[in-house]
């Protein structure tokens, strides 16, 4: 048996905004943006040249969906994006004026640091040693 993990719902509050955060500003590329109705997209999203899981963007469709929007971990890190060139990603999320919530640090698994999306879920930027 073989199994993987195809897809992850992020919810937010809008598509195009969201879109274009996460192709103009963390570099990922849009694999997909289908409409399903009148209200309903099916948006999926991926770093560049990544293979597996992507990021299904799920617009909240009710109040209790709203309010998870950017805190769906109970302020955990949510996200790991892994990075073959550490400084490169980083100095990119500080020119886009993405905010650092954790600073850079060596860890004994690679170079690290968190940041915060246009939601406030938070990430790592990991490069693996």
């Amino acid at each position: 048996m073989q199994q993987k993990i195809a897809q992850i719902s992020l919810l937010i509050d809008d598509y195009d905004k969201a879109i274009q955060y996460y192709t103009q500003i963390l570099h990922f590329q849009l694999l997909e943006d289908t409409a399903l109705s009148d209200t309903k997209r099916w948006v999926l999203v991926a770093p560049k040249g990544s293979e597996g899981c992507a990021l299904l963007l799920a617009k909240a469709a009710n109040e209790t969906q709203k309010s998870r929007i950017g805190n769906q971990t109970g302020g955990r890190v949510f996200l790991f994006l892994h990075t073959d060139d550490f400084w490169r990603d980083y100095n990119n999320l500080t020119a886009q004026k993405v905010k650092i919530v954790r600073q850079p640090s060596e860890e004994e698994y690679g170079t690290v640091a968190v940041f915060e999306d246009l939601y406030g879920n938070l990430w790592d930027l990991i490069e693996r040693k």
